[in-house]
């Protein structure tokens, strides 16, 4: 164990120690740009999963699995779709020993082969709406990589479905926006602008696209998730048509959403400080450890016994591994991000009482035995709402107006770069064109979203064109 780089001195050195420290992944040296999520890092994962999926099913969706291997010619269908993939693409081509006559591509995400099926599946209006979801893995080739954040191969969700109308298909869009949210801010503890991304922004073959956004603690923007309304693009791509209830045949429409593990890096960036991983209790594997501290042998027992008896009333892990000292252990579970630690010696057992430790303050209380299991269970929904706020205050303290393209580039070309703390979240009327988004991306930002709910002024003139737009949009950097 060593001591974790400290945020205000490099950013991404703090994340990665993190990360390595908390014994959440590393790095997959002989498969370039990938990596081992390992069994602490897998198991807020599968909490995240269990959040989402419950949602979904809730929703009426039900999980499915598609192949990984997707015919070359099934992506060039959708010209914009292609196009938009191209250069992540990672292509089989030989198999079994031979080479292909039509080679594979693998995965990049399943908006083709899924229109496949599709066409085969749905023939008439009672046949809708298709409400699919798909927990998978796919492959982006990356050139750099950071773990969770973007790595070749990661693991996700995507939800696919089919409806009758536009208006359906858009109404599924946007609630599949507020489950990711929902989960964001109140599993997550993660604050999030929820927005409709820019034209120049959308996910390649969508007809719009829209985004969660969190800031992260150095001021960068994360995009959390993401749900896109395809239109009818895929459906006449892949010929997915159906019967009306007016005897016409019409194509259907089509929404795509997705969250990956890049969440758990959002996690990582929006709660751990210096001395390593701070889980919000939701999403902590272990809420609770207790630590036995004893000195001499015949101290054990006692201690031994009494921490059993409170741990299995509150539901605690006791670590009793006696290759380590109690200070050691301590360093242990703060760096794993454990909520909750409780400290149990000879003086507590004699005296009634435990001493409880919070992992986000760091405060200690001596508080009864008897009274415990209630104080931890009050301290952990405290600790979730604390969380929340905090980031909360952040997102607000570092969101800040500009009335001039000038000034939105002096606010994020400042010297002290975000990777040193400085990020701002910056609100600004801007057109939707791509001429003006890469305008923005000439000073290494972008047009996160335009914000679903307008806090600030409304109405006003473009920053770049003079012409008038009804809200400002968010400018940021982002990882």
């Amino acid at each position: 164990m060593k001591k974790i780089t400290p945020r205000s001195e490099d950013f991404a050195a703090w994340y990665q120690d993190v990360v390595l420290q908390g014994d959440m992944a590393e790095p997959a040296e002989v498969v370039k740009g990938c990596m081992v999520i390992k069994p602490n890092g897998y198991a807020i994962w599968e909490l995240l999963q269990r959040e989402l999926d419950d949602r979904f099913k809730a929703s009426g969706h039900e999980n499915a699995y598609f192949p990984l291997l997707i015919p070359q010619s099934f992506l060039k269908k959708e010209a914009e779709h292609v196009e938009g993939f191209s250069p992540e693409l990672a292509v089989v081509t030989i198999a079994g020993g031979k080479q292909l006559e039509e080679p594979y591509v693998i995965r990049p995400t399943s908006e083709t082969i899924i229109g496949h099926f599709f066409a085969k599946w749905i023939h008439s209006y009672r046949d809708l709406p298709v409400l699919i979801n798909q927990w998978a893995n796919v492959i982006r080739w990356e050139l750099r990589t950071r773990m969770f954040l973007r790595t070749t191969e990661f693991l996700w969700q995507e939800g696919h479905t089919a409806h009758a109308t536009h208006e359906e298909a858009l109404e599924e869009t946007l609630r599949m926006l507020d489950v990711y949210a929902d989960v964001a801010e109140n599993v997550m503890a993660m604050p999030v602008v929820k927005g409709m991304k820019t034209l120049a922004e959308k996910f390649a073959g969508a007809v719009r696209s829209y985004s969660i956004e969190a800031m992260m603690q150095n001021g960068l923007a994360l995009q959390a998730g993401t749900s896109h309304d395809l239109g009818q693009n895929f459906g006449k791509a892949f010929d997915v048509q159906f019967q009306t209830k007016e005897g016409k045949l019409d194509y259907v429409w089509q929404t795509s959403w997705g969250v990956s593990t890049r969440l758990i890096g959002g996690l990582i960036m929006t709660h751990s400080d210096d001395k390593g991983l701070v889980l919000p209790p939701k999403l902590a594997p272990k809420k609770v450890v207790l630590v036995p501290i004893f000195r001499k042998e015949e101290e054990r027992a006692l201690v031994m016994e009494a921490a059993t008896k409170i741990a299995k009333e509150v539901g605690a892990h006791v670590d009793a591994r006696e290759s380590e000292t109690p200070g050691s252990k301590f360093f242990h579970w703060e760096q794993r991000g454990v909520p909750v630690v409780l400290e149990l010696g000879p003086r507590d057992v004699a005296s009634g009482n435990i001493v409880i430790k919070r992992r986000d303050t760091g405060t200690k209380e001596i508080v009864p035995q008897a009274e415990v299991a209630g104080k931890v269970k009050a301290t952990l929904e405290v600790m979730q709402k604390d969380l929340y706020a905090k980031a909360k205050q952040r997102l607000k303290d570092n969101t800040v107006m500009a009335n001039s393209i000038e000034e939105v580039e002096s606010i994020l070309s400042n010297e002290v770069t975000a990777e040193k703390g400085g990020g701002k979240f910056v609100m600004a009327h801007l057109k939707d064109d791509p001429k003006n988004d890469a305008r923005i991306k000439e000073f290494k930002a972008s047009v996160r979203n335009i914000p679903a709910v307008d806090e600030f002024d409304g109405p006003g003139k473009c920053i770049l064109t003079g012409e008038q737009v009804d809200r400002r949009v968010c400018i940021a950097k982002a990882y």
